[in-house]
Parts: structure tokens; C-alpha cells; sequence
């Protein structure tokens, strides 16, 4: 990477070109450094939260 880049003379860039794709799709959640020891992915939180999602709906335990 360069340290500068002089973005007045690129030409063809679109501004928030793929913004509209992820408008409402997409939460960035911030993980305590001892949790993300625990979950290192999005797919391991995700599924950690379905679960006791599920376990809660389920009524075996109560939150």
C-alpha cells in the first residue's frame, strides 16, 4: 500500500457502490477479548446464540 493516495485523479470510483447490499443485513458486534478466546468466528457466535436461542424458546431455562 502507499502511504498517500491522491484520490482527484482516480477516475471510475463509485462512493457507496455496494452500500445498498448490506444496508440493515450486517450488525458489527464488538466481542470482549475473553469471549472471542472462546468464539473465534462469526460462525461460532452465531451458533452458540441459536442454541441457547433455542433452548430458551424451549422454556428449559429461564433468562
Amino acid at each position: 500500500m502507499r502511504e498517500e493516495y491522491d484520490f482527484e485523479n482516480m477516475k471510475g470510483g463509485v462512493r457507496g457502490k455496494y452500500a445498498k447490499a448490506f444496508e440493515g443485513t450486517v450488525t458489527t458486534i464488538l466481542l470482549d477479548a475473553d469471549v472471542a478466546e472462546v468464539f473465534p468466528d462469526a460462525r461460532a457466535v452465531n451458533e452458540a446464540l441459536r442454541t441457547l436461542s433455542r433452548i430458551l424458546r424451549s422454556g428449559q431455562i429461564n433468562a
